[in-house]
C-alpha cells in the first residue's frame, strides 16, 4: 500500500502547539510530525467517535496483547502483561516515577545534553540533577563511563534517567553499553528509568535493543517508559505504557501512577494504541524510509550550502542535532536571528544542558516541500548572521 507523506496539512488555527506561530513563521522545533497518523489508526479512532458515547474506559486485555506482540515481533523482547501500566504519557510516568523510587535531596543522573523536560521532572520534585556529560568526539557522541561510575557511587544517587534511543543526540545505545550501564546501576544500587519513546524511529535497518532486554541485571532493576506518540504521531492521546518486571518496584510504580492520576485513559487513548500497534506497521516502515531520505536531503544541504554547520551523526529520532561552534558560542542569538529574519523556528541546544550550546536541533519530519523550505530559510538565517560576529 502507498502511503502518501508528500502533502502539506494546513494546521494553523487547529489549536496546535507547534503551529501557534505568525502567518510567516516555520516551526520545525517540538517534536511532532507534519504528517496524518496511520490510516488505519485514523479509521479506529473515527469508528470509536461514532458511538457518542465517551465515558470512563478501562484497559482492556487487547491493549496488553498488541504491546507485547510488538515489543516481541520488532524488537525481540518478551513483555509479560503484569509487567505493563497505562499511564497518560512518558513525562507524567517519569514524573511520578523519580517521586516514587526517589527521596527529596537524592541526585538523579541524566546523560547531557538531553531532552529537557526531564530536568523539570527531577528539580521542580525537590531532587538533584547530575549530569553525566556524553563524550562528543568524531561527529558522534559516547558514554563517559568514568564520569558515570563516579557519580552513580555517591549515596545520594538514587536514579539514572536513560534515553534510549538519546534525545537529541540520535544515538541508539549498543547492547553493550546498556549492559555496562546496567552492571554499574546494579552495583550501586541505582535504579534504571528507561524513555525508549523515539525506539521506532531508527533508520531503516537499524534496530535498538531495549535496556530490559539487554541482561537480566538490567531487567531487574528497570522501569521503562514506552508510547506510540512519537511514531505514529499520537502526542494529543496521551496514552503511554510503562514495563516494570520487578514485582515490588512495579507496586511503587503503580501506586504513583493512581496516586497521581494518571493511570486512567481518555476515550482515544486505548482505541488508538492498539490501532498503531496492530496495523500500522506497514505504514511506519514506510515512514521510516521517508525520514531518512529527509535526512539525507538535509545533510547533502548543509554540507552544499552551509559547511560551517556540522551534523551530528544520528540514526534514529526525526531530530537533526547540529554542531554550530564554528559559528559561535552560543545558539540562542543565532536561532532568535533566524526566527526574527526569515520565521524559521527552531530550538537553541543550551536547554539541553551539556555541550548543547553550541548546537541546534531541527525536526526534519515534514514534508519535501516543507524541508526544502525551512532549509533555505535556515540558509539565508545563518548568513545574515555571519557578518554580524
Amino acid at each position: 500500500m502507498d502511503y502518501d507523506f508528500d502533502t502539506a496539512i494546513n494546521r494553523r488555527g487547529t489549536n496546535s502547539l507547534k503551529w501557534d506561530v505568525g502567518d510567516d513563521e516555520l516551526p520545525m522545533w517540538v517534536a511532532d510530525m507534519d504528517f496524518k497518523t496511520a490510516p488505519q489508526v485514523a479509521a479506529a479512532i473515527a469508528k470509536r467517535a461514532q458511538s457518542g458515547v465517551f465515558g470512563y474506559e478501562i484497559i482492556p486485555d487487547e491493549w496488553y496483547s498488541a504491546i507485547t506482540r510488538w515489543w516481541s515481533r520488532r524488537h525481540n523482547f518478551e513483555i509479560k502483561k503484569d509487567w505493563l501500566c497505562f499511564c497518560t504519557g512518558v513525562i507524567p510516568a517519569v514524573t511520578s516515577a523519580v517521586k516514587r523510587v526517589t527521596n527529596h535531596g537524592d541526585n538523579v543522573i541524566v546523560q547531557t545534553p538531553v531532552y529537557d523536560i526531564f530536568f523539570h521532572s527531577i528539580e521542580n520534585t525537590g531532587r538533584h540533577v547530575l549530569e553525566n556529560k556524553l563524550l562528543y568526539q568524531n561527529g558522534t557522541y559516547a558514554i563517559d563511563f568514568d564520569d558515570l561510575e563516579k557519580k552513580l557511587a555517591d549515596p545520594l544517587t538514587t536514579m539514572l534517567i536513560l534515553c534510549n534511543p538519546h534525545n537529541p543526540a540520535g544515538r541508539v545505545w549498543t547492547k553493550g553499553e546498556l549492559q555496562k550501564i546496567g552492571a554499574l546501576c546494579h552495583r550501586y544500587g541505582v535504579t534504571v528509568l528507561s524513555d525508549e519513546i523515539h525506539c521506532d524511529l531508527t533508520e531503516p535497518n537499524v534496530y535498538y535493543t531495549p535496556f530490559a532486554a539487554a541482561s537480566e541485571e538490567c531487567k531487574n532493576n528497570s522501569i521503562t517508559c514506552v508510547a506510540p506518540s512519537k511514531a505514529f504521531n499520537l502526542a494529543g492521546l496521551q496514552s503511554a505504557a510503562v514495563i516494570v518486571p520487578r514485582k515490588d518496584l512495579r507496586n511503587k510504580i503503580v501506586r504513583g501512577l493512581n496516586s497521581d492520576e494518571v493511570a486512567e485513559p481518555n476515550s482515544f487513548a486505548i482505541t488508538g494504541a492498539i490501532a498503531a500497534f496492530n496495523e500500522g506497521e506497514e505504514w511506519l516502515d514506510a515512514l521510516r524510509v521517508y525520514l531518512s531520505e529527509n535526512r539525507k536531503i538535509a545533510l547533502a544541504f548543509l554540507k552544499e550550502h552551509l559547511p560551517e554547520i556540522t551534523a551530528v551523526e544520528q540514526t534514529a529520532t526525526y531530530l537533526l542535532w547540529l554542531d554550530c561552534s564554528a559559528i559561535c558560542t552560543d545558539t540562542r542569538p543565532l536561532c532568535d536571528h533566524i526566527r526574527q529574519t526569515t520565521g524559521l523556528y527552531i530550538t537553541a541546544g543550551g536547554q539541553y544542558r551539556g555541550d548543547g550550546k553550541t548546537f541546534v536541533r531541527i525536526n526534519v519530519a515534514c514534508p519535501k516541500t516543507t524541508l526544502a523550505d525551512g532549509l533555505n530559510r535556515l540558509e539565508r538565517g545563518v548568513k545574515s548572521f555571519l557578518p554580524k560576529l
